[in-house]
């Protein structure tokens, strides 16, 4: 066969092959499909049977150390997500198996809002060993992120004077940075939480968005995630129209945003990208 010609047709079947590959799952980069069977507003999260049937190629958040929840892991991994864990770093939940080690670290009143949790009141003492070890085990069900709840409590200074946690900001920071860089060590990505400040180490954000509070966090913050290719993701709860509210988020960002709704018509998470 012509040298020329043989050159040709290799260059066609690489042209195709490659061109096959572009239908593959999309990149954690670009809009996915987001689950959030962690936490919730005012419906149901997401179940995990329904998880598994329906996320595919997707970014699933977990509470794997809720009941049942951790043995579903590689089955949901194996429809193509990546798997985030939650904890939440900036309160202890007394219905935690490792609460009363954490006792010591939080203060003594529960936070109204959610009278089941305590505020870290000192991030330089043995909270982080607390925290590092969810993390090892976390790691070892497979998961592929840690997604850090209660991360901003550090900034809230009304918050600080009702509960009276000693934790200063630069102590905070320190902490979250140094819980993402161990997160990093056990092979895992981080994603914040409702800011972006100083953790140019995480590798995605989540926002939490309300019906009457829409972009209410520092919008060139998750902006500069979009622009560094990083997971930016809207979780949006009590909407009547889910569809207008994710239009909206796109025109303030891009179509590269990640988005789920909490219908209020369906009283459930509504799934977009899928």
């Amino acid at each position: 066969m012509n040298r020329i010609l043989l050159v040709a047709i290799i260059s066609i079947l690489i042209s195709c092959n490659q061109s096959d590959n572009s239908e593959e799952a999309p990149t954690l980069n670009s809009a996915i499909p987001i689950y959030n069977q962690a936490y919730n507003e005012n419906f149901e999260p997401d179940k995990i049977e329904d998880i598994l049937v329906n996320a595919k190629n997707g970014y699933v958040l977990l509470d794997p150390f809720a009941d049942n929840v951790s043995a579903s892991i590689a089955a949901i991994k194996a429809n193509g997500n990546e798997v985030g864990a939650y904890i939440s770093i900036g309160t202890g939940e007394n219905y935690r198996d490792d609460f009363t080690k954490m006792t010591p670290f939080l203060v003594t009143t529960s936070w109204g809002e959610w009278p089941d949790e305590y505020f870290v009141n000192s991030t330089t003492t043995g909270i982080l060993d607390i925290m590092k070890a969810r993390i090892d085990q976390i790691a070892s069900w497979g998961c592929d992120w840690v997604e850090f709840d209660n991360m901003d409590w550090c900034y809230d200074d009304e918050l600080r004077a009702t509960y009276g946690f000693q934790v200063t900001e630069e102590e905070g920071i320190a902490y979250y940075q140094e819980l993402c860089d161990y997160v990093h060590l056990k092979g895992m990505k981080c994603m914040a939480k409702n800011l972006v400040e100083h953790a140019s180490n995480f590798d995605g954000v989540l926002y939490e968005s309300y019906s009457n509070d829409k972009n209410w966090w520092n919008q060139s913050g998750a902006q500069s995630f979009l622009d560094s290719d990083k997971l930016v993701i809207i979780n949006h709860y009590n909407e009547t129209n889910c569809g207008q509210v994710y239009s909206e988020y796109k025109g303030i960002y891009n179509s590269d945003l990640s988005f789920i709704c909490e219908d209020a018509n369906l009283q459930k998470y509504v799934h977009y990208n899928e």
